[in-house]
């Protein structure tokens, strides 16, 4: 009898072993409601159930890092390629072997060791007020410079990643010096103290108190909900030379994972083209998948030429944006 107790004991171990076994847990600085609709999907599909645990991006990597092979964590997920980079660069990822990401994924947007990859891309352009401006008025970033545009032009911190992004994109592409002229003459430019983000950037052009800004895309998307904001128009920078700024969010696995094999089948289930449809368009971004879905808000806008830099370098060459922002007084 006893050593029936024992066997049916340990068959219930086992069983709730292989029942964990079959949940993922994200760590997310992504909002929960973008993602939950999805992984509902995914859960119906394979049985498999996601948790959420949003937060930080910074302090989820410092917990990842504490917890160890504790770590509850299966894959990382954020935004900006200048988190992944670092996430990596902490050697908080394991490498995925996966030919379908691989396949989904233009290699310009995921890790050159494929410890991460993209899964939505942001675009960050030129908007500016149709009440003083027009497309004509309008090339690059570069030409933001210029003093033509002295007191018209409002920008979000540099202190936020999606700037600093940018900025090391302008290293790649110039070099440190001439990326340094370039937005020591944005700084002689600004109209006003540099924004906390990007909405409050735009609201300003709107109203008047300067005429152009710089921004991610889908915060426009959001804006124009109001028609209000109907005299914000966008430009696509940089059409003739390297094109327009992108960035990405994605995810990669954490490398103390007990389930990357239900990992990757997650990661491969957001690059699917179902999936692209959902994903990308919750947030008003552009999918990583060619041929997957637009969301309508954005479609108007149509195509536009992408600077074709590996996104990786957005995140090797952060420090040295830090810096330039620094030198030339960039807050």
């Amino acid at each position: 009898m006893k050593k029936i107790s024992l066997l049916l004991s340990l068959f219930i171990l086992v069983s709730c072993a292989h029942e964990s076994s079959e949940e993922l847990t994200i760590y997310t600085s992504r909002q929960p409601q973008l993602l939950e609709p999805i992984i509902e999907t995914f859960y119906q599909e394979t049985g498999i159930k996601v948790n959420l645990l949003s937060g930080n991006a910074q302090e989820l990597m410092e917990r990842i890092a504490i917890e160890g092979d504790e770590s509850k964590a299966d894959i990382f997920m954020t935004v900006d390629a200048g988190v992944l980079w670092q996430a990596a660069e902490r050697d908080i990822f394991a490498e995925i072997d996966s030919g379908i990401l691989k396949n989904n994924i233009p290699e310009y947007l995921r890790d050159s060791n494929n410890l991460w990859f993209g899964l939505s891309k942001r675009a960050r352009t030129i908007v500016y007020s149709s009440d003083q401006f027009s497309d004509s008025d309008f090339s690059t970033y570069e030409d933001l410079a210029d003093p033509k545009w002295q007191g018209k032009l409002c920008l979000r911190t540099s202190k936020k990643v999606y700037n600093r992004s940018l900025m090391a994109s302008m290293i790649d592409a110039y070099g440190f010096d001439q990326a340094k002229k370039i937005v020591s003459g944005w700084v002689s430019n600004l109209a006003t103290e540099v924004f906390s983000n990007d909405t409050n950037a735009l609201k300003a052009v709107s109203s008047g108190q300067c005429g152009v800004t710089i921004v991610n895309t889908y915060y426009l998307a959001r804006l124009l909900d109001d028609p209000k904001y109907n005299n914000l128009n966008l430009f696509w920078a940089n059409q003739n030379d390297r094109g327009v700024h992108v960035n990405i969010s994605g995810a990669g696995i954490v490398k103390t994972t007990k389930n990357k094999t239900n990992a990757i089948k997650l990661l491969e289930y957001l690059s699917s083209e179902d999936a692209q449809d959902f994903y990308a368009s919750a947030n008003k971004e552009y999918p990583v998948l060619n041929g997957a879905l637009v969301h309508d808000a954005i479609r108007d806008w149509g195509e536009f030429s992408e600077d074709g830099i590996n996104v990786s370098k957005l995140g090797s060459l952060q420090k040295e944006a830090v810096f330039l922002a620094q030198e030339v007084g960039y807050k």
